[in-house]
């Protein structure tokens, strides 16, 4: 068995090292020029140093270098790139190293890492660049584009779907989609406007876990529609949002928690339970506070490392290797105007 990642690794402590190695990652073909597509048809340029003056808030001024590395020049197009173009890492003045860092500590957390907590571990200036670093990490991790339905060829051939509810009623700063604060409900069981979230969980596969604004049948009977393969076996527990689409698969069986049961034979939602009890325990006792419209990232966070785990015969440095590959064709500037 593979041993864990060393954290003295030079990848974590050289910037030489972190280079070749993220270039490894992202060109495992050669060079591509991100202008004009040209594979290994690029000259690396010498590093260069520069260096910057900052006004800082409180008046003073603070005198910043960092050396350009990685720089490549199209022998076709004359344009000049690094590796890190079009990815979360473009225009960073972060050391790749300190990337690297982040990247395995984050995907090494089973609950997460939370930004001040990075913020000691690394060094940072300041606690906006350990958050901000994490948001870009959640994006990498977040899966894009076409993907097959759950529960098909190949797989166990059921599905869990199971909704929760996120949020704190005790702080009055905290707001739903709607801009409500959060009430609690007629039955005192808690608040009845939480953050919806609902997971769709391939027994012994991967993971989809959606946002929100409210589950109701309409939203909820889309995203299983979309995501689950028709052959499956469909399995919830005794909402009411789920026995009309449930006719659509091959069979929709539910456990009854009202009446204390939780598995019946194979039938149960635990896969799905387990799921939100790791994703509660790590937004209250890591994150402690998220922005609703942040919440997405998150959510795309505890579904990359679900969907990576160990079980699924993925180690932590694999798993490092997959979020950095994730990286590429995703940017993430978070400006004001921008639609976080």
């Amino acid at each position: 068995m593979e041993k864990p990642s060393d954290l003295q690794n030079p990848l974590f402590t050289d910037e030489d090292a972190a280079w070749a190695h993220y270039e490894t990652l992202r060109w495992p073909d050669g060079v591509v020029c991100p202008k004009c597509g040209s594979v290994g048809n690029a000259t690396r340029l010498a590093n260069k140093t520069t260096r910057r003056t900052r006004k800082l808030k409180d008046g003073t001024t603070k005198e910043a270098e960092w050396t350009r590395r990685g720089v490549h020049k199209c022998k076709d197009c004359g344009s000049q790139f690094t590796a890190t173009v079009g990815t979360i890492f473009e225009d960073s003045h972060i050391p790749m190293h300190k990337w690297l860092m982040a990247v395995h500590l984050v995907c090494a957390s089973k609950k997460g890492m939370s930004a001040a907590q990075l913020h000691r571990m690394l060094g940072f200036g300041s606690y906006r660049t350990a958050w901000f670093m994490l948001h870009r990490i959640r994006e990498a991790m977040a899966e894009r584009g076409s993907l097959p339905p759950l529960g098909g060829a190949g797989s166990s051939g059921i599905v869990e779907a199971d909704e929760t509810y996120h949020g704190k009623v005790e702080n009055p700063t905290e707001y739903t989609t709607k801009g409500e604060k959060f009430r609690r409900s007629k039955a005192g069981k808690g608040p009845s406007n939480k953050r919806a979230i609902v997971a769709l969980i391939e027994r012994g596969g991967k993971a989809r876990v959606f946002h929100v604004a409210t589950a109701n049948r309409e939203s909820v009977e889309r995203i299983v529609r979309e995501n689950v393969d028709k052959s499956a076996r469909l399995h919830t527990d005794e909402s009411r949002l789920y026995p009309r689409v449930g006719h659509e698969f091959a069979a929709h069986e539910r456990v009854k928690h009202s009446r204390g049961e939780y598995a019946r034979g194979d039938v149960h939602t635990n896969t799905a339970e387990g799921f939100f009890g790791v994703f509660k325990r790590g937004m209250t006792g890591v994150y402690q506070h998220c922005d609703e419209k942040y919440l997405h990232r998150y959510l795309s966070e505890y579904e990359f490392r679900f969907n990576t785990r160990t079980k699924l015969g993925v180690n932590d440095k694999e798993r490092a290797t997959l979020a950095l590959k994730g990286a590429a064709g995703k940017r993430l500037t978070l400006r004001p105007t921008q639609n976080a």
